[in-house]
């Protein structure tokens, strides 16, 4: 049965007047996200699909019987519907307590990020760009920035590098990369689409791939060869923010030190390309 689209614009509003109309399985999916709705919004929908005992197909039909178009959909509502919730920065709090809070959420980030990150991936992944005849650096959104500070690091040592945060350019790369390359996908969540894609496109070429991502279950580490984990996660309305950032840049900043290391020629592929652009400041 589908639900009438003229329904109460927020996601909680929607479950609590349509709960009786839907069926037992997506029920137990709609009591769940009742009873944990700051939980959802960090959740996958296979997170979700586990947490509540029902299917992940359920999970969907659930929240397209409510009116929305997909989970990402539902979940972007359910954060409007908490964002008015007290937050650990409230309209009264003063430029330095927001810097506070600023600080302490990278802080906690940074910390959470070195616990749970894979020493031996890491030293994997070092060694395979190292060896490397080309590299591949992609990312969508912020993840993208990410993906271009990340080349510009690896140009620096002299390592032949590409950052495409267009998804057509990045997949076509992929495809036509020369044998023993490295492409590495980057996404908070691990289901951006694109990257997943560009990541599948590498790993059928036979390059060997790494996923830097949040979520250790998600659709990217399927195609991954190491999988580098971050911390710190974020809702559908706070994507980009500077605590999901950092814990990026810290993974990435651990593995250009080991390039450095690794790399013979690094230390002179530093000198000489600070020399370019030296002409550059006043």
């Amino acid at each position: 049965m589908t639900l009438e689209r003229s329904l109460p614009a927020g996601a909680l509003s929607r479950l609590r007047s349509q709960l009786d109309l839907l069926t037992p399985a997506l029920q137990r999916a709609a009591r769940y996200v009742q009873e944990n709705p700051h939980a959802v919004l960090y959740q996958t929908v296979t997170e979700l699909s586990e947490a509540s005992g029902c299917g992940e197909a359920s999970v969907i039909r659930m929240c397209r019987d409510l009116g929305f178009k997909g989970f990402q959909d539902f979940k972007l509502a359910l954060s409007a519907d908490l964002a008015a919730a007290p937050s650990p920065a409230g309209p009264a709090d003063s430029t330095a307590d927001l810097v506070r809070h600023a600080l302490e959420g990278a802080r906690g980030a940074l910390e959470e990020t070195r616990k749970v990150l894979d020493l031996a991936a890491l030293e994997d992944v070092a060694d395979a760009v190292a060896r490397a005849p080309q590299v591949l650096i992609t990312g969508q959104g912020a993840s993208g920035i990410t993906a271009l500070d990340f080349g510009y690091k690896l140009l620096r040592l002299g390592k032949p590098a590409q950052a495409h945060q267009d998804p057509h350019l990045a997949a076509m790369t992929a495809s036509v990369l020369p044998a023993g390359s490295v492409v590495i996908g980057i996404t908070r969540s691990g289901s951006t689409v694109d990257t997943v894609h560009v990541l599948r496109i590498a790993r059928e070429a036979g390059a060997f791939t790494v996923a830097v991502t949040h979520r250790a279950r998600s659709p990217i580490t399927q195609y991954a060869d190491r999988v580098l984990s971050t911390a710190s996660p974020e809702s559908p309305l706070t994507g980009g923010a500077v605590s999901s950032k950092i814990g990026q840049l810290l993974v990435l900043e651990a593995l250009y030190l080991l390039l450095a290391r690794h790399l013979e020629a690094a230390g002179e592929a530093v000198r000489r390309t600070a020399e370019a652009v030296v002409e550059k400041s006043y």
